[in-house]
């Protein structure tokens, strides 16, 4: 059984009631140390044993400017996987050039593709009538697909990507029409891109999964006589967010993936150049949001009440997501009742733990929900008017402010009556 890398700074109860002092609640909060240690993993994993790659963060997991910052600091080669303008621009914010960044969206507008084509971003395409969008506006020197190989693995349904009911990328018998579409059209450079689902943590499907593209790529440089600058297989990478789940070897991981990649091009001058799009693995475990408890209630169920819901951490409401939540000060405390725990959204989804086994709490205590850097603040929303949270960065155990906490004045800002 893993030990959460925060789970011993969730005991300093002096630290996180000076932060919800400081602050208010619900607050996001992000540990610098454990952000740095991430990009360190990961990219020494990968330097070992391919040698020959690229990480773009993808942003849509968490994309303060700060944060972002922090990161290209501790990983000055550090690239982006954007799906937005805003994206993109945040990205800029952050020092990260559009020459580092992939710009993979799908059913893209023409506003997103000429933003893509300003950029100078490597630009992914989700279909052939994107690359007749984009050939209206200009076409760049290099562009890839989005490969869909007709399989696709999550932790939920809904974050499955690949596969016969999913909505991206060109399904692989169409694949060769793709490029020679845009090689008719004149352009001579190419990538290959893959991203199948989230969550995973099981390294024999990046094995399978890269074969697979792998198998894609050799018959589309033999189809059309054509060189792939770069393969990237997405993202995908999970987190432990139970207990009981251990996290993935990132050094095992690389060095089954780099030797595939060295037996299929056996000529290292043929190679492709292996990116990566990591969000959680790299953001993740970073991430706690703090919430005191408002109010209990002992109906048919016995219900904990506190200031974050649905609408300040949106996965448990979306995917039935679990995250480990502790009682700050105390997270080695035994469960004495089995409770839901709720926000204060007029929503019956509202719910950040079903029947959970939990320790004796009371009003005005802080919570500590774990593992919220990936898709916490960045679904966050303001359902019931109800203003975002602010976000904290801990550098050693120093806070910066890196996003004010909303007011309404701030909802309204944009209105007119």
């Amino acid at each position: 059984m893993a030990v959460h890398p925060l789970f011993e700074l969730v005991k300093n109860r002096a630290l996180f009631e000076d932060l919800a002092r400081s602050y208010g609640t619900p607050l996001y909060l992000y540990v610098d140390e454990q952000l740095r240690s991430n990009l360190e993993t990961i990219d020494a994993a990968l330097r070992s044993a391919i040698r020959d790659y690229h990480i773009c963060y993808a942003i849509k997991a968490n994309s303060n400017p700060h944060l972002l910052s922090r990161m290209r600091y501790h990983l000055p080669s550090l690239g982006g996987d954007c799906s937005s303008p805003g994206e993109l621009e945040a990205a800029r914010r952050a020092g990260i050039t559009g020459s580092e960044c992939i710009f993979t969206g799908n059913y893209e507008s023409a506003d997103d593709l000429q933003a893509a084509l300003d950029a100078g971003a490597h630009i992914n395409l989700d279909d052939i009538t994107s690359l007749d969008r984009l050939a209206r506006l200009g076409l760049p020197e290099e562009i890839s697909f989005r490969l869909n190989p007709g399989f696709g693995r999550g932790t939920f349904a809904q974050i499955v990507t690949a596969g016969e009911k999913a909505k991206f990328g060109v399904p692989h018998r169409d694949l060769v029409t793709a490029y020679r579409r845009a090689y008719e059209l004149g352009i001579r450079q190419f990538g290959l891109q893959c991203m199948t689902g989230s969550g995973n943590l099981d390294p024999d499907y990046f094995e399978s999964l890269l074969g697979v593209i792998l198998q894609h790529a050799r018959e589309l440089e033999t189809a059309l006589g054509i060189h792939l600058n770069y393969l990237s297989i997405g993202g995908g990478f999970g987190i432990p967010y139970r207990d009981d789940q251990e996290p993935l070897d990132f050094g095992n991981l690389f060095s089954r993936l780099g030797r595939i990649l060295g037996q299929s091009y056996r000529r290292s001058k043929d190679r492709p150049q292996l990116w990566i799009e990591p969000g959680k693995s790299i953001v993740g475990n970073t991430g706690i949001l703090l919430t005191r408890v408002t109010g209990i209630k002992s109906g048919y169920r016995t219900y904990i009440g506190t200031d974050a819901g649905m609408e300040t951490l949106m996965r448990p409401a979306l995917y039935n997501a679990y995250h480990r939540i502790y009682k700050v000060g105390e997270p080695e405390a035994e469960p004495v009742q089995v409770v839901d725990i709720t926000g204060r959204i007029c929503e019956n989804t509202d719910r950040l733990a079903v029947e959970r086994p939990f320790p004796a709490v009371k009003e005005g205590d802080l919570l500590a929900i774990l593992d919220v850097g990936a898709y916490g603040y960045s679904m966050s929303h303001q359902f019931n008017t109800r203003p975002r949270p602010a976000e904290v960065l801990l550098v050693d155990q120093r806070p910066q402010l890196i996003r004010r906490r909303e007011t309404i004045d701030d909802i309204f800002r944009t209105t007119k009556l």
